[in-house]
């Protein structure tokens, strides 16, 4: 929706005067009013608005928000909407975002004020979850519509959504169905009120009926633009993932700060390498330190070139790219066993180029603490006098250096600046090391990586080490000693389960942990129908939730039963069925994820530190951030800067990261084709109460775990 500007003048005076004069159809806005690219939400503390707010933080996109369950906040008025800055009238938000169609008490002069002044500077406003009434643009339920749950609904995107603000989209919404005994989803489908230019987006057929009634629409009544919800969502869910995009799209008319992508990339740790196998009767795996049975003999699983032609073909298939974490001597010791043969890494060597290569140390060492595996669990080795035993920085750089020497020499394609140590040693890992290595620091800086792998189960956050900044990456639940669907599952059944049932009892003793089983999984089938339902639908919501760090397997999930794929196919294939072409999935290497994630943390804390200023004029925006801070911005097509197109298409529209310069960043955006406030057709008069109640479930107020059945 693009907003259109015209040519009449308005002051905040008549912003003043209209909160007492009804209007029929939208005014005419000044081409010089000043609009700030700003959105204002305001939350009554429930987890429509909440999603809302988090998908335009994560975006980058500034908003104000206004808790109306907090004694001490602003008043919305006129003057709190809309001011005068530098002689120019000025529009302070660019939309705004309520709990529902009218929040407030009947009669209240909060709602005029949001209502004058979105009317007055034409501004979009979403209703985060209403009941379907005429006052939304909508029949009552009971008029031949339904209310109630909505689990494992597959809702579809209308002709004028794809044509609108949800065009990214290319097949069903499917609504979340985690558990049968939790209800996750409500929702009110309804069709519009007499009357009412009420235009639906996104629609599921009422139940009982062939009839399809609305949850997200566009309702255009008394010179306002009200995008209606009528399913209640949290954060995380699926079908809220989905539609966020467009729901920030259709509230911004697609110009805001801030710019969004779906990421995917998977790192492929140990190659050339082995990985030691879990033996289902001990319970643990032969070779790790913590398996100290004198009968474990370990196993190795190592991929064969068989599996390297799998893989290239399964990337030719996908358009993807795995990204191989190596390991040099995995190759020279297998050489040494074999009569100078290894088949594996001639074949992985001759078809380097079809892979993305990071270095991950030559042995694979622990590069922390020197350890004392002579106890369960394993503890830091120490000086006489008390101190940490540390591995020296001679060796941490060695196992650096000798893997990158060894890499080159292979001809790998390598990024010296990339690094994953071995179980992303070297940094803290609790509760046995609670700090990094003082040594890795130096050995990092001496073989010139500024790019370290770190675990996101442990740290998700960025930081510094060194000359280094971290990436986090998010580990699956597919296990480096597992090349068999069975060995999988067997060991998921010791860890998930309860003591009784002959597993761990980890679920006892932390309660929390969101995979618990309430009983084994059936060895022949426990993979396909648990496991990877659950891995995929963890990975794909990390990748519609604008994250792209990286994923890690093990080479010996690429390995005999090929484990990993189900689980990849699951993320990319349901991927295929629900986005259009113009939204792929993109898929980085290690340091553009890093620098894309330090970008973010940079804007951010200048949006939260109030050192952006960034508004539109007619068709030009204008963005002033602080020296050195790259700016991230969405825009239409067509958008232009000094004469060149913007950004990058994606989505259907242009986005991308601008480098700062000296000067304010200035865009100019496409002239607008149609006007985007045509007047209302008719129908109900404004809403002059709140909205009745709306149902939450137990699964929206408090996010559900994921599961298999979805």
């Amino acid at each position: 929706m693009k907003r259109t500007l015209r040519t009449t003048l308005l002051t905040t005076g008549a912003l003043i005067a209209a909160l007492a004069v009804p209007a029929t159809a939208a005014p005419a806005v000044d081409a010089d009013v000043r609009v700030d690219l700003r959105v204002l939400v305001v939350s009554d503390g429930g987890p429509a608005t909440d999603a809302i707010a988090a998908e335009l933080d994560a975006a980058g996109t500034p908003y104000a928000e206004i808790d109306l369950t907090r004694t001490d906040r602003p008043v919305i008025d006129a003057a709190y909407l809309a001011d005068t800055v530098d002689g120019r009238e000025r529009a302070k938000f660019q939309a705004v975002v309520l709990p529902n169609d009218n929040p407030f008490p009947a009669g209240s002069p909060e709602m005029a004020a949001l209502a004058a002044y979105e009317r007055t500077y034409d501004i979009p406003q979403v209703d985060a979850y209403t009941y379907a009434r005429p006052e939304a643009g909508l029949q009552y339920p009971v008029y031949g519509g339904y209310s109630g749950s909505v689990d494992g609904v597959r809702a579809q995107v209308t002709d004028a959504g794809r044509a609108g603000p949800f065009g990214y989209l290319d097949g069903p919404v499917p609504f979340e169905d985690n558990s049968p005994a939790v209800g996750e989803s409500y929702a009110y489908l309804s069709t519009p009120a007499a009357g009412a230019d009420f235009t639906p987006y996104v629609e599921a057929t009422i139940p009982g009926t062939t009839k399809r009634g609305s949850l997200v629409g566009e309702y255009r009544h008394d010179g306002r633009r009200e995008l209606v919800v009528t399913f209640v969502y949290n954060r995380y869910q699926q079908q809220f993932r989905l539609l966020a995009r467009g729901i920030v799209a259709w509230l911004t008319d697609g110009v805001h700060l801030g710019t969004s992508r779906n990421y995917f990339a998977v790192h492929v740790d140990d190659v050339f390498a082995a990985d030691d196998r879990w033996n289902s009767t001990l319970n643990c795996t032969p070779g790790d330190v913590d398996c100290t049975d004198p009968n474990a003999t370990p196993d190795p699983i190592r991929m064969l070139p068989a599996d390297v032609d799998r893989a290239l073909a399964w990337q030719r298939e996908r358009g993807f790219t795995l990204d191989f974490a190596y390991n040099g001597a995995g190759s020279v010791d297998h050489r040494e066993d074999h009569d100078g043969a290894d088949p594996l890494a001639d074949k992985l060597i001759a078809e380097r180029a079809g892979f993305r290569w990071i270095n991950h140390t030559y042995t694979h060492a622990f590069l922390g603490c020197q350890q004392n595996t002579t106890v369960v669990p394993w503890r830091c080795a120490t000086n006489a006098d008390g101190s940490v035993r540390w591995v020296s920085r001679y060796d941490v750089s060695d196992e650096i250096a000798h893997n990158a020497v060894w890499g080159r020499a292979a001809g790998l394609p390598l990024d010296d600046d990339e690094l994953v140590t071995g179980e992303h040693s070297g940094l803290r890992v609790l509760p046995q090391q609670p700090a990094d290595n003082p040594n890795l620091a130096l050995a990092l800086a001496d073989n010139g990586v500024t790019w370290l792998a770190s675990d996101n189960s442990r740290e998700p956050g960025q930081r510094q080490i060194g000359p280094a900044t971290t990436v986090p990456r998010h580990p699956m639940n597919i296990f480096y000693n597992a090349g068999r669907a069975a060995e999988q599952v067997d060991e998921y059944n010791w860890i998930y389960t309860g003591r009784a049932q002959g597993g761990s009892g980890i679920c006892e003793d932390h309660p929390d942990t969101t995979t618990c089983l309430p009983g084994p999984l059936d060895p022949a089938t426990g993979y396909a129908d648990h496991i990877v339902p659950l891995e995929r639908q963890i990975a794909l919501g990390h990748v519609l939730a604008n994250d792209p760090k990286p994923h890690f397997i093990h080479q010996s999930n690429l390995a005999e039963d090929r484990i990993a794929y189900p689980v990849l196919d699951g993320v990319l294939g349901t991927y295929d069925t629900l986005f259009a072409a113009n939204t792929p999935v993109v898929n980085l290497r290690m340091k553009d994820i890093g620098t894309e994630l330090q970008r973010r943390t940079a804007w951010r804390t200048a949006v939260r530190g109030g050192q952006v200023t960034a508004y539109r004029v007619g068709t030009t925006v204008t963005v002033d951030g602080p020296d050195g801070v790259a700016v991230p911005a969405t825009m239409p097509e067509g958008t232009t800067r000094a004469g060149s197109a913007f950004g990058e298409a994606y989505a259907g529209g242009r986005s991308g990261w601008t480098a700062a310069a000296q000067a304010p960043l200035t865009l100019t955006l496409p002239a607008p084709a149609t006007s985007a406030t045509a007047p209302a057709t008719g129908g109900p008069a404004p809403a002059t109460g709140p909205a009745p109640h709306a149902r939450v479930p137990e699964g929206v107020a408090e996010p559900l775990s994921p599961g298999a059945g979805s």
